[in-house]
């Protein structure tokens, strides 16, 4: 694991020193990525520069300092990553030869792929999580890519005729030439999400790659030209084959089949030369990891979690009786509100870009406190997104299917109905009759949620219906005063054809949710400590798999992840984990009217948001005082603070278009 940089400069004015010590001070910008090493290479008469951070977890050894050359030396480059099969792509490479190899880093072999069997080639062999640039000099081409699931970023575009690349933009915004202009439209994006999907960052003209993607650029591209990405791994595609050629087998041959290919999906992130553990919350996905780990370790695995005292909030008592019963090494660490509040100013330099998944906060102190006893930590990450974990896949179902058949007329005008009283208004209501109301309808945010089912039933199909679902705004061009540009959520892109909304569901998760989110938010924040983390559930053939069953392998009777469950059952009694799903979050509803209010007035003072020019006051104000008064508005202004938060630790060059 480690952090990539570089650019390339088409003038070719610069001398070699002086593009070698500009790329060096991009890669100290995400030093957090690599404090093992750094490392810089250029070619001055191509204008191109190549810097690294590293983290080193495989081949200890100079042999694994980067940038690294290829054999001929034919190829340089700048890895983020691990792959996972690096020993059987050795063995195909030594088949077809004898190789003198100088080190045994999956860098190496990487290089060695490439040189081979050329990019595509090599990519199609990897299994692994990567981002990575590579210099051909014979053909003067860098090449960017990106692994399949997006477990690792990677930021670029011309900027002021140089080509910019990195892990993080702040690697970026080091290049002397950086003058950044925001990007509204994607602005908007953030505020919808709470997070920039790709290809859009918070930036005019700097993009993230997509997952399975890659990208070639000449030496003597125009400045401002981008070819666009080609796709080594479409999702869309994949799942099409895996619905053509469906699992075959019964109910209790899927869960065997899942069980052997996530072992070995384990095992292959389980090789390190440095000291490895797991997040364990005592949910499904983790327990899972841990189990299939401990089952191939001779030795306890250390596991982290970290607990809460506040009620609703806190899984580490069913961490502690997972860990229990497999027998881990286990560490807990319980945080006080205080320690969690105080890694709030962290969270804008820490994500680069507005971020809004306020979890974030949580797994930044788990990794944090796994970094202080390992270097290396597996995390059970995709298994809602692959397995149907959410409750939105079969409630949102559900709730579809009952509404769909109605005109849309009718429906517009239910919504109308339930929108003419405030949220405020529906909570007083509640209130009134709240003993005789099941628990989920005593919920402080009642009166949010029936707006929320409003805003969703008038949909005119399917995919509008969930867009509205996972929207934490609906209408944030109002706030930013630009429109959305297209996402998988809403441009022309090719859907694989499944017909069951839960489906469809979870392919969009697959494509924007799990890569620019959860994805984000785990690269950073163990980054950010410098702590590798590694995603058994995300192998690609793991993907493939869970893509080949049938729906009814994955949500019966209203509960997800049921392969997932039967596997577990192998490892871990039912008993322990048999309880209603529980997110890993904080209380920012009460933090915002409690000891965060100060913060969040400041960030929000009326005379400030003007100065700004970014955000429509009126409707930020009257969400604020919303919020204070007690009607929660949690999503949608935590967004806006978060943008506020980025904003105001930004630094300078820096324009607001």
């Amino acid at each position: 694991m480690c952090g990539i940089t570089g650019f390339l400069a088409p003038a070719r004015d610069t001398s070699a020193e002086a593009l070698h010590a500009t790329v060096l001070r991009m890669a100290l910008a995400i030093a957090h990525r690599g404090p093992d090493g750094a490392g810089a290479w250029v070619d001055a008469e191509a204008g191109v520069a190549l810097g690294h951070r590293r983290l080193a977890i495989l081949d200890l050894s100079v042999e694994g300092h980067q940038p690294m050359a290829s054999a001929s030396g034919r190829w340089w480059i700048a890895f983020n990553g691990e792959i996972y099969n690096f020993a059987e792509v050795r063995q195909e490479l030594e088949r077809d030869g004898a190789i003198a190899w100088r080190g045994h880093s999956d860098t190496e072999i990487m290089l060695a792929a490439i040189e081979r069997w050329g990019i595509d080639g090599a990519l199609a062999r990897f299994n692994g999580m990567f981002a990575f640039a590579a210099w051909d000099r014979a053909e003067r081409a860098l090449w960017l890519a990106r692994d399949r699931a997006g477990e690792k970023p990677l930021y670029y575009g011309w900027h002021r005729g140089v080509l910019l690349f990195g892990s993080e933009l702040k690697a970026l915004r080091a290049h002397p030439r950086w003058q950044g202009t925001h990007d509204r439209g994607a602005l908007a994006l953030f505020l919808r999400h709470g997070y920039i999907p790709a290809p859009y960052s918070a930036y005019e003209g700097i993009a993230k790659l997509p997952p399975g993607a890659r990208v070639r650029i000449d030496a003597d591209a125009a400045p401002g030209m981008l070819p666009a990405p080609v796709a080594y791994w479409d999702p869309a595609a994949a799942v099409r084959h895996a619905r053509a050629t469906p699992f075959a087998g019964s109910a209790e041959d899927a869960v065997t089949a899942l069980d052997t290919l996530l072992a070995d999906a384990v095992r292959m992130r389980m090789v390190a030369d440095v000291p490895l553990g797991a997040f364990l919350s005592g949910g499904i996905d983790s327990s899972v990891v841990v189990g299939l780990m401990q089952a191939q370790s001779a030795r306890p695995v250390r596991t982290f979690s970290i607990g809460f005292h506040e009620a609703g909030y806190d899984e580490a008592q069913h961490a502690k009786a997972v860990a229990r019963h497999l027998g881990t090494d286990h560490t807990e660490l319980y945080v006080t509100s205080e320690e969690a509040r105080d890694v709030i100013p962290r969270l804008p330099t820490m994500y680069d870009e507005p971020f809004g998944d306020s979890s974030q906060i949580p797994t930044f102190l788990v990794s944090a406190l796994a970094r202080r006893h390992v270097t290396v930590a597996l995390s059970g990450d995709g298994g809602d997104e692959l397995f149907g974990g959410y409750q939105r896949y079969f409630i949102g179902r559900d709730i579809w299917r009952r509404v769909a058949p109605f005109p849309r007329t009718l429906r517009r005008g239910v919504a109308r109905g339930l929108t003419a009283l405030t949220p405020a208004g529906w909570n007083a209501a509640a209130g009134a009759v709240r003993p005789l109301l099941p628990s989920r309808l005593r919920r402080p945010d009642f009166g949010a949620q029936v707006h929320k089912v409003a805003d969703v039933i008038a949909a005119a199909d399917g995919d509008a219906f969930y867009r509205g679902l996972v929207s934490q705004d609906e209408r944030p061009d109002r706030l930013v005063g630009a429109s959305e540009p297209a996402t998988w959520l809403t441009g022309r892109h090719a859907l694989p054809p499944l017909v069951d909304l839960t489906e469809r569901m979870m392919f969009l998760d697959l494509v924007t949710y799990l890569p620019d989110d959860i994805l984000a938010k785990v690269d950073r924040a163990s980054m950010a400590v410098s702590l590798e983390g590694r995603i058994p559930l995300l192998d690609h053939r793991v993907i493939e798999f869970a893509w080949s069953l049938p729906l009814a392998y994955k949500v019966r009777e209203g509960q997800g992840k049921w392969v997932l469950r039967r596997v577990l059952d192998r490892y871990v009694p039912r008993t322990l984990l048999d309880r209603p799903k529980q997110g890993f979050g904080v209380p920012i509803d009460a933090w915002l009217r409690g000891p965060l209010r100060d913060w969040g007035e400041t960030l929000l003072d009326a005379g400030r948001l003007r100065d700004q020019g970014l955000l429509d006051v009126a409707p930020v104000r009257a969400a604020w005082a919303s919020h204070l008064g007690g009607v929660p508005a949690h999503y949608w202004l935590w967004n806006v603070l978060m943008l506020q938060a980025w904003l105001d630790a930004e630094p300078s060059r820096v324009e607001v278009a």
